[in-house]
């Protein structure tokens, strides 16, 4: 299974980035992009890649220790950036980052001592991708539309192991379907 550790934000705050994102979507050379759906927005902790079946259990019994041992925090979508000279466009976050990283940092620990096997530890960037480009492509306009753009704010209280199920039809523009897997509350006792 392809895996990932995850913040699922709720439906108002998709509502709000979706009216932002048919802004950016009307920017000239926004057809250049491949704009990511709204059911696939989140939130990466940390991206585990395709993981055997048998190490699943554990890792879901780390995670949901991870979860239990941060207790819900704030969070907004808030700005934005680029990775890779535009090959792809998020929207940042505002609030309690700290926990968010600290979550993050629990979630790549977990996978690591479930025997995920994972990639170099970089410092983690609080994004929620909205858009990617095939080559490298000049997006400072909308990122600049990004920087007036503040979402609901609202409290995350649960961590989320998510499936990524990638697009097998070769149709163009076709889309990941991602399926939580587990979910876990934050701050529970356990």
């Amino acid at each position: 299974m392809r895996l990932f550790a995850a913040v699922l934000p709720p439906e108002d705050v998709t509502a709000a980035l979706a009216a932002e994102v048919a802004a950016l979507r009307e920017l000239p050379g926004a057809d250049r992009l491949r704009w990511t759906g709204r059911p696939g927005w989140h939130f990466t902790l940390a991206f585990y890649g395709e993981v055997d079946d048998d190490l699943v259990p554990d890792l879901s019994a780390r995670l949901e220790r991870a979860a239990h041992r941060t207790g819900p925090f704030g969070l907004a979508l808030r700005g934005g950036g680029q990775f890779g000279h535009g090959r792809a466009l998020w929207a940042g976050a505002e609030g309690d980052v700290a926990t968010l990283r600290l979550l993050a940092d629990r979630a790549e620990a977990a996978g690591r001592k479930a025997g995920v096997a994972s990639g170099e530890h970089r410092r983690y960037t609080p994004h929620l991708t909205v858009a990617r480009g095939r080559e490298a492509f000049d997006v400072r306009p909308y990122v600049e539309t990004l920087d007036g753009f503040t979402g609901p704010a609202w409290t995350v209280t649960e961590l989320a192991l998510v499936r990524s199920n990638l697009p097998r039809s070769g149709v163009p523009g076709e889309q990941p379907r991602y399926e939580a897997v587990g979910r876990w509350p934050l701050g529970a006792s356990g």
